[in-house]
């Protein structure tokens, strides 16, 4: 089933980092925001690679329609995003490592 995106042309957040864009993809709706290298000034751990995004890198904020809160949020290189179904985290984590 091909990819389809959804705009929503009420979503442009308050920091100015762009509208947000929806996907629906197999796995769910996901809601996609780009971070430009300008806005990117903490780091981060992406789930696609398992390394550190940080600060000054262009990347993408990642969370599934309805989600309640900033918690749900990921953060990924833009790349891991495009190539996550066809690749997984080679490390895998604990339950207690720290989510970043």
């Amino acid at each position: 089933m091909p990819r389809q995106n959804r705009r929503r042309p009420d979503a442009d957040p308050p920091d100015g980092t762009g509208a947000d864009r929806g996907l629906v993809r197999t796995d769910g709706d996901w809601l996609v925001r780009s971070v430009p290298a300008s806005a990117a000034t903490k780091t981060y751990r992406c789930p696609g690679c398992d390394q550190e995004v940080v600060p000054g890198t262009p990347h993408v904020v990642v969370w599934q329609e309805g989600a309640a809160g900033a918690e749900d949020r990921r953060h990924w290189h833009s790349p891991c995003w495009a190539a996550r179904d066809r690749r997984t985290p080679r490390t895998v984590r604990s339950r207690n490592a720290p989510r970043y």
